[in-house]
């Protein structure tokens, strides 16, 4: 698959309704557009070569992430795909569930917690909102986010926009949700 285009999305948020972000609030994405020579193919041989791909897009996507987060440390991460409209969804489903979770772990040392991805299809322009989770708590909920990109152009038919992200934690988090006992204790009483 080869790389039409690299965008690199940064939001810094320093005021939230009226409140000071301190320190602000950083989410950054990486995302590529790539040509999908398989449009239409949704052979199993199809899914390893997709596969493949993330894995060494990944690496290139989270190095860009990595500089615009300039040596901050991210509390959350997440990765999203949109399949162009000739394109199986299933070829994005491979790029984000199978390995490209080991590059983004491997350049921040961390991430047992499961990495929140969202794949859909859509034309150029189509929003993709990436849902941002703790990395080594997934039950964290001061990481707990959404970043929205859109890309001017892509994915065209025969594209596959493909994105990562991580962020600093969602600005000016202050809630509490139920604990993950809780959670079991009430699933376990309704079996």
């Amino acid at each position: 698959m080869d790389i039409r285009e690299i965008h690199l999305v940064t939001q810094e948020i320093h005021q939230l309704c009226g409140a000071r972000v301190d320190p602000p609030a950083l989410r950054v994405a990486a995302c590529a557009v790539l040509g999908n020579p398989h449009q239409g193919n949704a052979s199993a041989a199809v899914i390893d070569e997709c596969i493949a791909e993330s894995a060494r897009v990944g690496d290139l996507l989270v190095q860009r992430c990595m500089a615009a987060l300039g040596g901050r440390k991210p509390l959350a991460f997440g990765k999203g795909v949109i399949v162009g409209e000739h394109g199986d969804p299933e070829q994005g489903a491979a790029m984000i569930h199978c390995r490209i979770g080991l590059s983004i772990r491997r350049a921040i040392r961390a991430g047992y917690a499961l990495i929140p991805g969202n794949a859909k299809r859509g034309g150029p322009g189509t929003a993709l909102d990436i849902a941002l989770g703790g990395i080594d708590d997934g039950w964290d909920y001061d990481a707990m986010d959404t970043m929205e990109i859109a890309i001017a152009g892509a994915p065209r038919a025969d594209e596959i926009l493909l994105a990562v992200a991580y962020a600093t934690g969602r600005p000016n988090a202050r809630i509490a949700g139920a604990s993950e006992q809780t959670v079991r204790a009430l699933v376990d009483g309704l079996r």
